[in-house]
């Protein structure tokens, strides 16, 4: 089995988005993606293998000064759908897509990086359906389920797990 979590956020106005924002965020969400699974592959399909990839909610939509991060993260699921078709039937290969999580990378990175991180947070918090962020424990059991037995005919899947965010887009 192999998961894909690294990931890096980049948050700036497309004026603001030079070379190597644009570098580091694909290299690290995307490219970095790929390469885990080209070399994990002749092992994967010799036992039978299952891929799980992160990508993000802004992966399946975009979002205000997301733009180099909503591509990179758009390319995991592209990328989990695409090797859906080439590696079955030996290899299962989904990707989990978090809407806000509370680790230190949103805290560091979205809400304490804003103008306002008072109001950020109670943005974050207000708009789910959930009205909270999810726990990283949370995000670990749905990365469990795609890996088990239990989700044995899901592959190509871009799982949402936002607290209902997507609902209302």
């Amino acid at each position: 089995m192999l998961v894909n979590s690294a990931g890096v956020v980049s948050r700036a106005p497309i004026e603001n988005c030079d070379e190597e924002l644009w570098d580091e965020t694909l290299d690290v969400n995307l490219k970095g993606t790929f390469f885990c699974i080209r070399a994990a592959v002749p092992s994967l399909r010799e036992g039978g293998g299952n891929i799980v990839n992160l990508s993000s909610l802004a992966g399946l939509g975009g979002g205000q000064n997301l733009s180099v991060y909503c591509i990179s993260k758009g390319g995991v699921v592209l990328l989990t759908q695409s090797l859906s078709v080439d590696l079955g039937p030996e290899v299962r290969i989904n990707c989990v897509c978090p809407g806000y999580v509370d680790t230190d990378m949103v805290r560091r990175d979205y809400i304490n990086n804003s103008d306002d991180p008072a109001a950020t947070l109670a943005m974050i918090e207000e708009y789910p359906s959930l009205k909270r962020m999810a726990a990283p424990e949370e995000i670990a059991a749905a990365i469990l389920y795609l890996a088990s037995d239990a989700a044995g005919f899901v592959t190509g899947v871009a799982f949402p797990v936002d607290g209902g965010s997507s609902a209302s887009l």
